[in-house]
């Protein structure tokens, strides 16, 4: 228990400065006289003496209740209240939780979207962008300040003179107008001034303050007026510049905080950088009173569920936050149909096809690392890669999307901590190819969507539903894969896939869900040869003194083998979705998932469970496709390949090219079958995570899985 919550004596409540004599009129001098006496008559005498110690209550006349009193002001007496003594047993109140502080920041994007508001308040999202870098190199200079601000001047110093001092103030405040009756205030400058208000339950960090001061006390602000920067304009109106609604909000909060705190505000000013302006805002009693209700409209924002997006609006553009809002393409799917083959193809019922607010690809890129022996450290945010002493590699981290580690190679504790800083992810694989573990920082702390995640997880029929398209998906595009690759696709084993992806969606159970899924991968694989062109088409084009017989391996393929692969095509695909699921395992962790926690694969130690579910319907589109297209177009040779007992592996050169591969299938554009705009795999990948999130959250009616034509 804390020492406050202790009863103590109603000697322990007077102040430091007082002692008990004190508080009867004693003085402290006296007082130690005293007490020294009393002490040399003990040493004299070894009888003891008894001391009592009276204590007058007096009552305390009400003080007004719109001024505040400080300590200085407050009598030496001690109050009836005072000197009550609570027995150890006596039951304390329970102090009740403050509600949580809004900065005025997140006020102002409430203003402009509310959806914003909960991404960035509530969820605690955050993206990048050129307008908030922008702001902040702006607001350097303004952040610099240490936040010192002169004191309010008390207005019980303006109350009426006691008796008998009537002359003497008249004759100084006489004295004092005369020598002031010329002159100005002082005017400060205060930078970074932080403030909150209990009775508004908001928190501002003021740019600047300006405080008119006497110049004869300039630690005492007469009268003050908080300054706020922005980049851009002012709202053009009919007679003058005006303050956008957003500004009206943040600059009215920093006023009514300032009042809270004491001080007078009249006014605040906004100055807009693009016209180097000043805007002023007069703080009316109407301005107060919009202000005061969209801050209980924001508390009850919070408290339920997230506001639904705005509807093909041009605020949308410039938005930050529009590649995890997604505005449009929630709009649309908010009544999406049943069956991914029953979307329609007028999309354009909610004002037009949904606009690509999102970039295609991303401007980062992974670093793979497979050489065993390699070490990683960093310095000044630049990853450098060694081979014992020599330089094999200098990376900007800004370019990184993930770093990937196969085998043994070291990476250095400061190069972690700076990834980590970053929110650059640093994956881990065994020298075969198998991904074990994963390393990221926390920028992601939003729970939840993972509460949900936990909630439908348990719910069987949830799990189903979703499990349903994930495996529709993958047939779906199986048989798609087989239809485009085949060098002659076999009919009866295109309408069975096109049965079970069917019947996928009419399972009543996840046992014959996997039942189904497991046939269909049986007829799909044993016609997985037959996308396999090794042999030009043309007779007469073979390599001179290539017999097929005599090398080690080829890329004959019969049925589907794993744990550990024994020929090169089995091999280069186990490699494929082992990078394919951790790619959707970073992107189940970028949305704000637990990767472990899945609907159709069952949770099992040391498994990506959701990860492994968003991958189903990404295997033929990545992992297969990379296979054939290495094959297809002599990327891997035969001779790219070696055995150790049973398992068969790709060389160091041969992974090497084989990266390459994947990441340029990743990167590579396609036309969105739903939203009908170009996006990467990667970014295709990311949308799908987003989407299914938003099944969970509600948003939207059902997942739909990405199809394609």
């Amino acid at each position: 228990m804390n020492d406050e919550n202790q009863p103590v004596s109603s000697e322990s409540r007077l102040s430091e400065r007082e002692s008990p004599l004190a508080a009867r009129g004693v003085s402290p001098g006296a007082a130690r006289t005293v007490l020294g006496g009393e002490r040399e008559a003990c040493q004299k005498n070894t009888e003891p003496k008894h001391v009592k110690i009276v204590l007058r209550v007096e009552a305390v006349e009400p003080q007004p209740t719109g001024v505040a009193q400080s300590s200085d002001d407050v009598p030496n007496r001690v109050t009836a209240r005072q000197s009550l003594v609570l027995p150890p047993d006596a039951a304390q109140p329970v102090a009740e939780a403050e509600p949580q502080q809004i900065p005025a920041r997140m006020l102002n994007e409430f203003v402009y979207c509310q959806r914003l508001f909960y991404y960035e308040f509530v969820e605690g999202v955050f993206v990048e962008s050129v307008d908030t870098l922008r702001g902040d190199a702006i607001h350097q200079r303004v952040d610099s300040g240490n936040g010192a601000l002169p004191k309010a001047k008390r207005k019980s110093d303006a109350g009426q003179p006691k008796a008998g001092e009537e002359t003497v103030a008249a004759v100084e405040s006489a004295g004092k107008e005369a020598r002031t009756k010329d002159a100005e205030p002082e005017t400060i400058h205060s930078r970074s001034v932080q403030m909150g208000s209990e009775r508004l339950g908001v928190a501002a960090k003021m740019d600047l303050v300006e405080s008119k001061a006497e110049k004869e006390d300039l630690l005492t602000a007469l009268e003050v007026c908080p300054v706020d920067y922005k980049a851009g304009a002012p709202k053009e109106g009919e007679e003058a510049n005006e303050l956008w609604d957003t500004d009206k909000m943040q600059l009215g909060l920093q006023a009514l905080i300032l009042r809270d705190n004491g001080y007078t505000c009249n006014e605040g000013v906004i100055y807009y950088r693009a016209t180097k302006q000043r805007v002023r805002l007069p703080i009316t009693p109407e301005i107060e009173s919009w202000i005061l209700q969209n801050v209980a409209e924001a508390r009850r924002i919070v408290t339920g569920p997230i506001p639904a997006p705005l509807t093909h609006s041009p605020k949308c553009v410039r938005c930050s936050l529009a590649p995890v809002c997604l505005p449009d393409e929630t709009r649309m799917l908010t009544q999406a149909p049943s069956s991914p083959d029953a979307v329609p193809d007028d999309k354009s019922a909610e004002g037009g096809l949904p606009r690509r607010l999102i970039a295609a690809r991303d401007d980062t890129r992974p670093l793979y690392l497979n050489t065993q022996g390699y070490r990683v450290g960093c310095k000044d945010e630049v990853l450098t890669v060694k081979e014992k002493d020599r330089v094999i590699e200098e990376v900007r981290m800004r370019d990184l999307s993930h770093v990937a580690l196969f085998g043994n190679i070291q990476i250095s504790t400061q190069a972690i901590q700076s990834l980590c800083e970053q929110e650059i992810p640093v994956t881990y694989f065994s020298t075969g190819g198998w991904f074990y573990g994963i390393t990221r920082g926390h920028a992601l702390k939003n729970v939840f969507l993972r509460m949900e995640q936990f909630r439908q997880a348990r719910d069987g029929a949830a799990c189903l539903a979703l499990a349903r398209q994930f495996v529709h998906g993958k047939i779906r595009n199986h048989r798609t894969l087989l239809m485009r690759n085949h060098l002659e696709p076999p009919e009866p084993v295109i309408l069975k896939l096109k049965r079970a992806s069917e019947d996928a969606l009419a399972a009543v159970s996840l046992e014959e869900l996997l039942g189904i899924e497991g046939a269909a991968a049986s007829q799909y694989f044993q016609q997985f040869s037959g996308m396999v062109k090794v042999e030009d088409d043309l007779p007469g084009l073979e390599m001179p003194g290539k017999d097929s017989k005599q090398l080690a391996f080829n890329f004959n393929f019969s049925h589907r083998n794993r744990r550990p692969p024994t020929d090169p095509v089995n091999a280069m695909l186990s490699l494929a979705y082992s990078m394919l699921a951790k790619d959707c395992t970073l992107a189940a962790l970028a949305v704000g998932f637990d990767p472990y926690i899945g609907f159709y694969h069952q949770p099992r130690f040391g498994r990506p469970a959701l990860g492994l579910d968003l991958m189903e319907e990404m295997r033929p589109l990545v992992a297969e496709s990379t296979v054939l297209s290495c094959i297809n177009n002599r990327v891997v040779t035969e001779k790219d390949f070696v055995r150790a007992g049973q398992a068969v592996n790709l060389t160091a050169p041969g992974r090497k090219r084989f990266f390459q591969m994947y990441e340029q299938r990743m990167s590579s554009l396609i036309t969105h079958p739903l939203f009908d705009y170009k996006v990467s795999y990667r970014r295709a990948l990311e949308l799908q995570a987003r989407l299914l999130a938003k099944t969970l959250t509600g948003e939207i009616a059902g997942y739909i899985p990405l199809l394609t034509r």
